[in-house]
């Protein structure tokens, strides 16, 4: 936290210790009351081992989907947890359910949504497309689930926990679902995936829309990794196409602790229908009193969630709105220019291939002076090893079929079953300026 997030910071604690003084004396409990030295001692111990941990918050770390919240979003969320509300219910915490309220409304219409729709926040992108995928059930409770074969695990897992079929179904090497390879009128709803976790694949929301309403199949969009590229769906970095027709969708998930800059424990799920509430009807006998206004427990499959996350995820949308030219839209567009640029110096290389163009914001490459997809395996395997081993730089491994592989590079000789690369997530906007670094370092190793 830097010294001028510390000011407001310790200003904001300032206010709420009045605030819960003002209520008289509250002196905290012997029994909850540790010796002192005894806590200097946990707290070294704990700091010693939090060291461990890989460095997220550094541009040289481009492994996985990691990276520290925004400063303000972890001042929010402490000054919040002092009080730790549940956003349940309404008296569970009347001020961060409110501010809840307002981020979904704000949510919604950045997704293109009207003034009727239903959402709220999650604690994971799991969570939500749990309750996203129970929805399609119980609309249309005789009907299977389709997902690519590139969308991420947690479909085909939580259709297992839903009692629902899942069809997987295909993907052409130019992106696009084989759609002719399902029986539609089998299908109740459809996963789109706009920005996948493997490699960043925008599915074309574009052509599956019409398929989709022709035969009247909902539309689910899992934009857990990607849904903050929005932004940038009028910009000259992406293709806008998919992006543009988010609201069409019936459903609409995102991970605010992924691109938007929060801490774990934030996800969010929209319905376009508010009629979707019914499915969440039920009653409790002790919680829904203080008002007659809508409880978010009401409308959630999960009961105590942290009124922390709400809180901090509205404070970081006061000072980082949902637009193009400020806010988030640069933010997302450094990102994106950071896969962008390492391409180009990619593409200019001698050491590194790229396996084929990014969409958003991770890349996916390979060592160049090899013959066959085991040695690329192999050698992957070695620079990732070396990468950790001296903590020059962290990448992550990703496995491909060989044989699509060999599609996007025909001169390699494959002799395995599937071919192990080089993936680098850039989901830091500091990593624009340091691909050059990054790549020279990875290079030092082939």
């Amino acid at each position: 936290m830097d010294k001028h997030t510390e000011k407001h910071f310790n200003k904001g604690l300032s206010e709420l210790k009045q605030w819960r003084e003002s209520f008289g004396d509250a002196a905290t409990d012997k029994s909850l009351q540790v010796d002192d030295e005894r806590v200097a001692e946990v707290f070294g111990e704990l700091s010693t081992r939090l060291k461990g941990n890989y460095p997220f918050h550094h541009p040289v770390y481009a492994g996985q989907m990691l990276k520290p919240p925004h400063p303000l979003a972890q001042a929010a969320y402490a000054m919040a947890m002092t009080i730790n509300p549940n956003n349940h219910a309404l008296d569970g915490g009347p001020p961060s359910s409110e501010m809840e309220k307002e981020v979904i409304a704000e949510l919604a219409s950045f997704f293109g949504y009207g003034d009727e729709y239903l959402g709220h926040l999650t604690a994971s992108g799991t969570i939500a497309n749990l309750e996203a995928l129970w929805i399609a059930r119980q609309t249309h409770p005789k009907k299977k689930i389709a997902f690519s074969a590139n969308s991420h695990y947690t479909h085909e897992r939580m259709c297992g926990v839903l009692g629902v079929e899942g069809i997987k179904i295909p993907v052409e090497l130019s992106g696009d679902l084989m759609l002719d390879q399902v029986q539609p009128e089998e299908i109740g709803t459809i996963v789109v995936t706009l920005g996948t976790t493997g490699l960043g694949e925008v599915e074309p929301l574009h052509k599956i829309l019409p398929w989709a309403r022709t035969h009247g199949i909902r539309i689910h969009i899992d934009a857990a990794y990607g849904g903050f590229f929005r932004t940038l769906k009028d910009s000259d970095v992406i293709d806008g196409a998919s992006w543009k027709l988010m609201q069409e969708a019936d459903s609409i998930v995102v991970d605010p602790h992924k691109h938007g800059l929060q801490p774990y424990g934030c996800g969010c799920v929209l319905f376009k229908d508010p009629e979707a509430g019914r499915f969440y009807k039920h009653d409790s006998p002790y919680t829904y009193f203080t008002s007659d206004d809508l409880h978010l427990g009401e409308i959630s499959l999960e009961c105590s969630r942290a009124g922390a996350a709400a809180v901090a995820l509205w404070a970081t949308l006061q000072l980082f709105p949902l637009k193009e030219g400020e806010g988030f839209g640069p933010v997302m567009r450094k990102c994106r220019e950071a896969a962008l640029r390492m391409e180009t110096l990619m593409n200019e290389s001698d050491g590194l291939k790229v396996f084929k163009k990014p969409e958003l914001d991770i890349i996916g490459y390979f060592p160049a002076e090899v013959q066959t997809t085991s040695e690329i395996s192999a050698k992957s395997k070695e620079v990732f090893d070396a990468g950790m081993r001296e903590q020059s730089f962290y990448l992550s491994l990703y496995k491909v079929p060989a044989s699509g592989f060999a599609e996007f590079h025909p001169q390699i000789k494959v002799d395995t079953g599937q071919v192990t690369i080089l993936r680098s997530v850039l989901m830091k906007p500091e990593q624009k300026n340091f691909v050059p670094e990054l790549i020279q370092r990875i290079e030092a190793h082939l």
